[in-house]
């Protein structure tokens, strides 16, 4: 139950930061979803230890978690966005 809570939560996760970076007409589900658990990953590696926070198969609802998922998500939306098209939206 909790890789099913985790893909939810990383694909709203996804969405909300793809709105932020203004790529959401380019994303389809399974990008969000992608974005949204990568960006969780990536932020609990590196941000974890200042911010806190769990994962998104343990600490789904965890405002920590939430915090640092988006804010993971929006960094990997820069960094691809910079490799594309060589500028931060």
């Amino acid at each position: 139950m909790g890789f099913i809570i985790a893909i939810v939560m990383g694909g709203i996760i996804g969405w909300l930061a793809s709105k932020v970076m203004n790529r959401d007409a380019s994303m389809g589900i399974l990008a969000n979803v992608v974005v949204g658990c990568a960006g969780s990953i990536l932020s609990r590696l590196l941000l974890g230890s200042l911010i806190g926070g769990g994962n998104l198969r343990g600490d789904a609802f965890d405002p920590r978690t939430l915090l640092t998922a988006f804010i993971g998500a929006v960094v990997l939306l820069a960094v691809v966005n910079l490799i594309k098209r060589g500028k931060v939206r």
